[in-house]
């Protein structure tokens, strides 16, 4: 393979038509330089250059090598400049694997943010996935970050977690529900209640939390309708069509016709983690996990 080196003495020597000005362009001696552009010629099988007492010229295939050659390290410096920022984390992509209430809360959204304003360049990939798939997919390196409802367990030989994010719950009302106006709340005032449950596809164990929680609290709630993801809830309670629980980072997107009440005394919460894993080959990925994992990321 031609050494990049030599084609770098090559232009110079072809740009000043004088070995000795080109060496000293080079800061190196004149007789190396000479020996090298001799070991190019050799090395091609061309004769690059015609050369005389005064002066040293290029032949018809030297002037077509010269042009490619600066082609070639053109993109050479290009490529160097590219290595240089991936390995500084300015550039590359990232492939984000995250539950909705990533979405919801604002969590994914506003670290996105912080990263785009350092790193505008970089190119993102989001998946919305299960916590299983994405835990796999950081083993198999399919991604690179994973936003996910429960944590790599302790122990685990490959995977890391933090947690970002523990939402409060909030008791959603329709607007015009005689609970709505009631200065405080109780356990008995939601026991005989029509509840509207929400089983998050990517959290199997959502529904049995909440019923937990309640039960915790002093009743057991009587479940009429489910929905798949909590915006799809709010629209039930704005209808009049029950009660729910929602996390209190959805607060800020519910729908007119709902009211939102804290019941501090149901202790159940909606976490989510940061995921990676342990061996990290790139920059980029650090750069992005220590914006999630910064006080604050999440609002």
């Amino acid at each position: 393979m031609i050494d990049i080196r030599q084609l770098r003495y090559f232009v110079a020597v072809a740009e000043e038509e004088h070995v000795g000005r080109a060496a000293e362009r080079l800061h190196i001696s004149q007789s190396p330089l000479s020996r090298q552009i001799a070991q190019l010629e050799e090395r091609l099988g061309l004769t690059l250059f015609e050369r005389s007492q005064q002066r040293i010229r290029l032949t018809r295939d030297g002037q077509t090598f010269l042009a490619e050659t600066r082609a070639l390290l053109t993109h050479a410096n290009r490529l160097e400049s590219l290595g240089k920022r991936l390995g500084r984390g300015e550039e590359g992509g990232l492939c984000i694997g995250y539950i909705e209430n990533a979405m919801h809360a604002g969590v994914l959204p506003n670290a996105l943010r912080v990263l785009r304003v350092d790193r505008p360049n970089v190119h993102v990939a989001l998946y919305n996935l299960s916590s299983a798939e994405q835990l796999e997919g950081l083993r198999q390196r399919s991604l690179d970050i994973a936003l996910v409802s429960e944590p790599p367990v302790a122990d685990d030989p490959d995977l890391l977690g933090f947690q970002v994010l523990d939402d409060p719950m909030l008791l959603a009302l329709p607007e015009h529900h005689p609970l709505a106006r009631q200065a405080t709340l109780s356990p008995a005032d939601l026991a005989d209640q029509e509840w509207i449950g929400v089983q998050h596809r990517q959290n199997c164990t959502s529904r049995e939390d909440f019923v937990s929680a309640c039960i915790r609290a002093g009743f057991t709630p009587d479940i009429r309708m489910e929905a798949t993801e909590p915006f799809t809830a709010l629209g039930l309670v704005a209808s009049g069509l029950g009660i729910a629980m929602i996390q209190k980072g959805l607060s800020r997107n519910a729908p007119p016709g709902v009211v939102l009440r804290e019941v501090p005394w149901i202790a159940f919460t909606t976490p989510l983690w940061a995921a990676w894993h342990r061996i990290n080959l790139r920059p980029l990925v650090e750069t992005f996990r220590k914006v999630l994992t910064e006080p604050g990321a999440a609002t």
